[in-house]
């Protein structure tokens, strides 16, 4: 029997967001190098060009198979929505098994529609925790981690996390972070000055990303970030392409107003990584960016009370702040005053991509 034989039902990926995009890369193409019968299934959770398609054209990735087309909503309207797309995908498709990423609601409502039919799940990214139950996302982590047969974990800390959930031990397999492979794979095509020019970007900047509901969604929050963004603006150039989420209420709030601000429409990966790598310090509220600002070596400052990827803070330049310390903090990182460390968190090294191909065609082999 040769390896293609092994998996007789496809398996299936599926995908919401833009980073599950970027994290589902080098798993797609290891397994398609093992022999592995893939589907992937596109939820349309983020349904602008430039939040999905374009990430399909620059990393390679498959057309999906099917898209769900499911769009915005309420979090109860959109996972309802999307647990009736996916169960009829799911039914139609009999899957060997179900790979979901990260932690938005398209990875919570796949885990719990192919539990109910028996189909085994696997998910990339598992183990991560803030801690902060009123995150959306911490509550679709932990109970995508409790339904899932395979848990590929990123950092040694989130095997404990998941231990002390009671996850059996052999569930959890520390592979390194798929996003960091994708990152290292295109780091010849992240071109700032071609970038800068393109988009007529300032020579020094900070390039900032806010999407987070605790710093969007309410209007008051919202204008409060503003002022403070304002004051980064102050000490330079601010670059912010506006996320969908919560562009109304940052617009509202003057975001624009400032001479120093220059507002961006969203960015294709490589394009935003570019401008990644040429910013003299990033502002944040996202999960992903504090990973690839670690490997790239850029100052990132996270506006959040907390955060799961604590191996951002120790192994890498990332720094946790609040509103009221973020001007100084960008003063100082501006300044010079924000170095991370040279070493690099274990396994971040272009290869989990392979690591989780292998393990999950033993698993359906077996």
């Amino acid at each position: 029997m040769n390896r293609r034989e092994i998996v007789l039902a496809p398996i299936v990926h599926v995908l919401g967001a833009r980073p599950n995009f970027v994290k589902a890369a080098p798993v797609i193409g290891a397994l398609d190098a093992a022999g592995a019968e893939q589907a992937v299934v596109h939820t349309g959770q983020h349904y602008d060009a430039r939040m999905s398609e374009i990430f399909f054209e620059e990393l390679g990735l498959p057309e999906p198979d099917v898209n769900l087309g499911v769009g915005s909503g309420s979090h109860a309207a959109q996972t309802a929505a999307l647990m009736t797309g996916l169960e009829q995908e799911f039914t139609s498709r009999s899957p060997a098994l179900v790979i979901v990423y990260g932690d938005v609601n398209s990875t919570i409502a796949a885990a719990l529609v192919a539990a109910k039919l028996h189909i085994p799940v696997a998910h990339v990214e598992a183990g991560l925790r803030s801690f902060d139950m009123t995150m959306p996302e911490e509550v679709n982590r932990r109970l995508t981690d409790q339904l899932s047969d395979l848990c590929f974990v990123t950092s040694p800390e989130a095997v404990g996390h998941l231990a002390n959930e009671g996850v059996a031990v052999e569930r959890a397999h520390f592979v390194g972070n798929p996003m960091i492979d994708t990152l290292l794979a295109n780091l010849d095509a992240f071109d700032t000055d071609r970038v800068r020019t393109d988009h007529a970007l300032p020579d020094r900047y900070v390039l900032a990303t806010m999407h987070r509901p605790a710093n969007v969604d309410d209007p008051a929050t919202a204008a409060a970030l503003v002022t403070h963004l304002h004051g980064v603006a102050d000490l330079t150039d601010l670059v912010i392409p506006v996320h969908p989420r919560g562009r109304a209420n940052l617009l509202a709030a003057g975001l624009d107003t400032h001479p120093g601000v220059h507002i961006l429409e969203p960015l294709g990966y490589i394009d935003f990584i570019a401008a990644v790598r040429g910013a003299a310090t990033v502002v944040t509220d996202s999960g992903g960016l504090q990973e690839e600002t670690t490997i790239l070596g850029v100052p990132c400052l996270t506006v959040r009370p907390n955060t799961e990827r604590p191996i951002t803070i120790t192994h890498g330049t990332n720094r946790l702040v609040t509103f009221e310390e973020l001007v100084p903090a960008a003063r100082k990182a501006l300044e010079g005053g924000a170095g991370g460390s040279d070493r690099k968190p274990p396994l971040w090294d272009g290869q989990a991509g392979p690591r989780i191909a292998e393990v999950i065609m033993e698993f359906l082999g077996e």
